[in-house]
């Protein structure tokens, strides 16, 4: 069990999120307040009340049946008003878990395919994340992923209309999400080709999540990118392991959504120590919060449950975290030296 001692010093260190889908943190709160002031009326089968919503979501039975609640509750979203208090509620409890930087996904295509216009959600989200660097400090990134359950050349058409809004420095990235079983990273090497061709840096993609440790060589050895999120299935392969290792890349890991789309039984199932063991570098993350029964402290909180791991450790993890964020090298700089404050702090102290 994780002491207070332990929880204390996990909130304490400055933590970087590097897989959070902003649509994944609409809690069921705001979801009814959205739906009202937008006067959507929700399904009363799958969406009867805040309650009800809190029960269902204990209880998914894949990614799949999540993705349905998902993208159902995305039609209370509208205005640029109701994209920045989605980011002002989850700065709110970032702040509140000691997060100092944090790269937001989200899904264009989620938005514009039932008529929201590009810049209204683009505009929006990035008022929020204005506003949480000027109160409390916290850096971030956002970066726009496609999803794997419509067609290439639908994501080919969104990484076209984002680009306008990579060249003003509003959005950070590419990457793919959605349902992997079925859709092989291969399957949309053209998307992340043109993405290049058009200037785009940062690249990262979901993989090796419910699609086998093959999916995470394909999306490294011939896409060519180095960020993974999840990426739990290349624990499968001591031969994925060493790739990963070698090529320096980066798992986005998120036990608690794990755990709840039943990945794994438990956290204590997660690779992390294997993953340790063979020189590949992680991050600890929360995916889908208001969904997934837990925000990002609680994600460390849960791995420490599991694990136990000593303040050297979390350190490192810490490190891994800032040098492998997309911010500069001066922000890098400032969250490890704010890191080593904590350590200071906390020596000679158990947890």
């Amino acid at each position: 069990m994780c002491s207070d001692n332990a929880k204390a010093f996990l909130k304490a260190l400055p933590k970087c999120e590097h897989h959070m889908h902003i649509e994944g943190s609409l809690e069921p709160t705001l979801l009814f307040k959205l739906a009202a002031r937008n006067k959507i009326t929700l399904d009363p089968t799958n969406f009867p009340s805040v309650e009800a919503c809190d029960e269902r979501y204990k209880n998914f039975t894949s990614l799949d049946d999540f993705l349905y609640f998902y993208n159902e509750a995305m039609a209370s979203l509208i205005t640029e008003q109701d994209f920045e208090e989605l980011v002002d509620a989850y700065i709110e409890r970032s702040y509140a878990d000691g997060t100092v930087h944090c790269e937001i996904f989200y899904d264009p295509q989620a938005h514009t395919g039932r008529g929201i216009a590009s810049s209204t959600v683009v505009n929006g989200l990035n008022k929020g994340l204005i506003k949480a660097q000027e109160k409390y400090g916290i850096t971030s990134k956002l970066i726009a992923c496609f999803v794997r359950h419509l067609s290439v050349d639908s994501a080919l058409e969104m990484v076209e209309d984002v680009i306008q809004y990579v060249e003003k420095g509003q959005v950070h990235g590419l990457g793919c999400d959605s349902t992997e079983k079925g859709n092989p990273p291969e399957k949309y090497a053209l998307v992340y080709q043109r993405a290049r061709d058009l200037g785009v840096k940062n690249l990262t993609m979901h993989s090796g999540e419910e699609g086998p440790a093959q999916y995470v060589r394909t999306t490294v050895e011939q896409l060519g990118i180095k960020r993974i999120d999840h990426g739990v299935r290349s624990s499968d392969d001591p031969e994925v392991l060493k790739m990963l290792a070698k090529e320096n890349a980066f798992l986005t890991l998120c036990p608690l959504s794990n755990v709840r789309l039943r990945v794994m039984s438990a956290v204590s199932e997660s690779p992390i120590p294997k993953l340790m063991e063979a020189g590949v570098k992680f991050s600890i993350n929360s995916d889908d919060p208001a969904y997934f029964g837990g925000y990002l402290l609680d994600n460390y909180v849960a791995v420490q449950d599991a694990f136990n791991f000593p303040k050297q450790t979390w350190r490192q993890i810490i490190v891994d975290g800032a040098e492998n964020s997309w911010c500069g090298q001066e922000r890098k700089q400032e969250i490890i030296s704010q890191l080593d404050k904590v350590m200071h702090q906390w020596e000679g102290k158990d947890i």
